[in-house]
């Protein structure tokens, strides 16, 4: 149950993270204009490099190392003060080389200074440490209620174009907000350390070991957008990412179980229960197989029409390129299981790594041939073999470790409620006249075929289900 609460605390923030953006991007468009939309989203986009610097991965090894010694208070009160100070000094270094870029670029100096508040919230967001905790609900509330704040105060504030540094300055408030509600509590948490006790440099290695795979899916992800531009044209990187945002919208549900698995795999390898692992990924793997194969069938069957629709005149392109991709959804939700709940967490974090590195290298030199033959479509196309790859090399990673069909069980059963589901959902699509309710109709006809079909089937995640209704 603790597991399944943090699931829906962290599902919950993330989605609301995506969803903030969509509700307040109408109205900001119109406020600010096409000028100013492009001059924060330019400097965020060149910032977000210098978080990504003095992030250095610590979120996921912070998250897995506050697990490792949550049992012991002094070990994690030190653990956790040593990786703190390694964060601090990463962010003063990337602040001192935004600083020199700021100053030899020259431009939009003024916007990017109050972009820089992003890269100090760096420095104060200790998550990281609550996932470690597993307590996720702490910070999906305290970070929820600054960002309706934030959504209000951009409402009420933001009016003209005038106001483009205003937003940026809202937005990233919000970020640094956020983070300082967390400090608080840790006062509870924490007890005291001795400065000399502290070894923060023997986490630099291992944190650079995890930040490896994070620049590397920031290049591949990016690399699909430049190289869609340079070689077919811009506009077709927008529809790129138009795709990707609704794809990654959704997938963000599915992901949110690896973030809360993290810490409860890291805690059992600790004690050195290593069957307890197995069977966790066992079970991790059944429910994202279950969950991920409805997200792709579903988003397949509606999304032809839905993209469109939802980003207006011009944007058919969007409908065919998300059809494509939604099969990420799947893989993904087991490469996330795989590598984020079991590598990760069990100090396997080379074949994790090479698997990314192997997709990257994989999608950037599909992007040549597939990009020049089908468009935007190769592009999709190249995505998703890409991620096809990372899953395949964890796999391959593990076949000595797990018992593959404890792990694959139940699949052939959620493919059949899917494609169940998917035909007649897909039907009406594309029959019906694209709107809300019409699509809203779609939906909620596609949850229910798709519950009823794994119902008749019985996978045995029904079973586990009945059986602990019985006992109550």
């Amino acid at each position: 149950m603790k597991v399944i609460k943090n699931f829906l605390y962290n599902a919950g923030y993330q989605l609301l993270v995506l969803i903030v953006p969509f509700v307040t991007a109408p109205y900001i468009s119109r406020v600010l204009h096409a000028g100013g939309v492009g001059i924060n989203a330019y400097t965020n986009s060149i910032v977000q490099y210098f978080v990504l610097l003095a992030g250095l991965g610590i979120e996921t090894y912070g998250n897995r190392e506050i697990a490792y010694v949550r049992e012991d208070p002094q070990k994690l009160s030190r653990v956790f003060w040593e990786i703190q100070i390694v964060k601090i000094m990463m962010t003063v270094v990337s602040l001192i080389i935004f600083f020199l870029f700021v100053r030899a670029y020259d431009k939009y100096v003024y916007f990017l200074a109050i972009q820089a508040v992003n890269i100090v919230g760096v420095a104060f967001d200790i998550s990281w440490a609550y996932m470690g905790l597993e307590d996720f609900k702490r910070t999906a509330v305290k970070n929820t209620v600054v960002r309706l704040l934030s959504v209000v105060l951009i409402f009420t504030l933001v009016r003209n174009i005038h106001d483009v540094g205003l937003y940026i300055l809202i937005v990233a408030g919000s970020n640094l907000a956020g983070n300082l509600t967390l400090w608080p509590h840790m006062r509870n948490v924490l007890r005291p350390v001795h400065l000399r006790d502290l070894r923060p440099l023997r986490h630099v290695m291992p944190t650079i070991s995890l930040f490896i795979p994070t620049i590397a899916i920031q290049i591949y992800v990016q690399l699909n957008k430049t190289m869609l531009g340079v070689m077919i044209g811009a506009t077709y990187s927008g529809y790129y990412y138009n795709s990707d945002q609704v794809i990654k919208m959704v997938l963000s549900v599915a992901t949110a179980l690896g973030t809360v698995m993290l810490p409860h795999v890291a805690a059992e390898f600790a004690k050195g229960n290593r069957e307890k692992i197995n069977e966790l990924l066992y079970k991790s793997f059944d429910a994202m197989s279950l969950l991920c194969t409805a997200m792709f069938f579903g988003v397949a069957a509606v999304s032809l029409r839905l993209g469109p629709w939802f980003y207006g005149k011009g944007f058919q392109p969007v409908g065919p390129a998300m059809v494509i991709e939604s099969v990420v959804l799947l893989v993904i939700g087991w490469s996330n299981v795989i590598g984020t709940q079991f590598l990760v967490p069990t100090n396997r974090v080379r074949p994790y790594t090479m698997s990314i590195i192997a997709g990257s290298l994989f999608n950037i030199c599909a992007n040549f041939f597939l990009i020049k033959a089908w468009g935007l479509n190769g592009a999709m196309v190249s995505t998703v073999l890409s991620e096809i790859v990372v899953t395949s090399y964890q796999l391959w990673s593990i076949r000595h470790i797990v018992r593959f069909r404890a792990m694959f069980k139940n699949v052939w059963r959620y493919f059949l409620a899917g494609v169940g589901m998917f035909i007649p959902v897909f039907y009406l699509n594309y029959t019906l006249t694209p709107g809300i309710v019409h699509f809203a109709f779609e939906i909620m006809l596609g949850v229910v075929l798709y519950i009823i079909l794994v119902i008749l089937l019985c996978p045995a995640i029904i079973r586990e289900v009945a059986a602990l209704a019985n006992q109550r």
